[in-house]
């Protein structure tokens, strides 16, 4: 091209026209010519690339280079080659035209540096993608990694830009940018607080994909899906998503469940209020009745007798219910509670497990049962609730107890 570039020109001026107008259609032509041999080639090396990518994919035996593909890495990389020729020979075909050479080289040069961060957001996604395969990291945030690089990537090459742009050199550039760091600290700070986070939170190992989270100030109680730098996706439990911004993490109070799932079992803790005024002690009549009650027969049993010992012993005038020992329906119910939780296939006896009297209130004495159900899964956890206290509420009665209800009327 070097020998040819003034062959239309000289051609044109043979045929009468004007040197200025045979300057234009020269470069013209000449452009016309480049951007042709350009495009072609460009084209010709996506092929190749394409097809070598593709064959050597194939013959390995790790996704990598497939997951480099579907990222464009090769594609991207084919475009070099055209735009270096453009930018080489673009000087030749703008030879009479300084000033839109000038800037055609300057775009140019822009584009090269677009093209150098597309190659390398290709190749970090890539990397991304293939390391969320992976068990190992399969839970980590890649994602927060990659977006911190590719901010310092993208700085760069926007610096880069206006130098280009404005011809001062990237040096003096940056160093006049320095002065109005606290500027930009302000723009980014969002972004710094996310990259610090992140950081906090990888290291602490606060917060995985795929843990459930329950964070109350932003209405989030689901699974984490997606941490990046600036946000926590996480699907809550009706399939609607909430974002969190990821310095929220650090600087607020968040609930993690993934102890619970790594326990074993999944906490049972609800209470049934009784009327204080159906709490009684059992006469002779009644715990005979109550021993035809399976779970506590021996214990009835048992503990009758120590109590009989007892009052026989010290002499206690049992005229008065109330003298010396005894058991009460609120306590054999107790019992009768804590047996049948020990006995149930669906608790976890290896965690705590107990039925406990809490502190009475207005409306009567609460009895709770705090345990563990061996299935963590969140339809079975409710039906192994549901299952053991329909028996509670349909076996208060049977202790001659009975429930708090509210209603007009109801004292207690």
């Amino acid at each position: 091209m070097l020998n040819i570039k003034h062959y239309l020109y000289d051609f044109l001026i043979e045929q009468g026209l004007s040197e200025n107008v045979a300057k234009y259609l020269n470069m013209i032509g000449l452009l016309l010519a480049l951007l042709i041999v350009a495009f072609v080639i460009d084209f010709i090396t996506k092929r190749i690339l394409w097809r070598f990518s593709a064959g050597v994919a194939k013959r390995t035996k790790t996704n990598f280079d497939d997951i480099l593909i579907s990222n464009k890495l090769p594609r991207n990389i084919a475009h070099i080659i055209p735009l270096i020729i453009l930018i080489e020979f673009i000087p030749q075909v703008f030879s009479d035209f300084e000033y839109a050479e000038n800037i055609i080289e300057k775009t140019l040069k822009v584009i090269g540096i677009i093209l150098t961060l597309r190659i390398i957001r290709s190749f970090f996604n890539s990397i991304k993608d293939y390391l969320k395969i992976l068990p190992r990291y399969k839970d980590k945030p890649i994602d927060s990694y990659v977006q911190v690089f590719m901010i310092f990537a993208w700085l760069l090459g926007v610096f880069s830009i206006f130098a280009i742009v404005t011809g001062i050199s990237f040096l003096k550039f940056a160093t006049t940018l320095g002065a109005a760091s606290a500027i930009i600290l302000l723009i980014f700070k969002d972004t710094i607080l996310g990259f610090v986070a992140s950081i906090q939170v990888s290291i602490n190992d606060m917060v995985r994909i795929g843990d459930w989270i329950t964070f109350e100030k932003y209405g989030a109680d689901g699974e984490v899906v997606e941490i990046n730098l600036a946000t926590v996706k996480v699907q809550n439990w009706d399939k609607t998503i909430t974002t969190i911004p990821t310095y929220a993490l650090i600087s607020d109070s968040f609930k993690n469940w993934r102890g619970m799932l790594a326990s074993g079992g999944r906490r049972i803790k609800r209470s049934v209020i009784i009327k204080t005024s159906t709490i009684r002690f059992l006469t002779d009549e009644d715990i005979n009745r109550f021993q035809k009650i399976e779970l506590i027969t021996d214990y009835l049993k048992s503990r009758s007798q120590d109590i009989k010992t007892y009052n026989t012993e010290h002499n206690v005038d049992k005229s008065v219910l109330i003298n010396g020992r005894n058991l009460t329906n609120f306590g054999v119910f107790r019992k009768y509670l804590q047996t049948y939780i020990d006995n149930h296939s669906a608790i976890n006896k290896n965690m705590t497990l107990m039925v406990r009297q809490l502190e009475p209130t207005a409306q009567g004495i609460p009895m709770e049962i705090y345990a563990f159900s061996k299935d963590q899964r969140w339809e079975n956890y409710e039906y192994i609730i549901g299952d053991i206290f329909d028996h509670v509420l349909a076996g208060v009665s049977y202790f001659d107890l009975e429930i708090y209800e509210l209603s007009l009327g109801n004292k207690g």
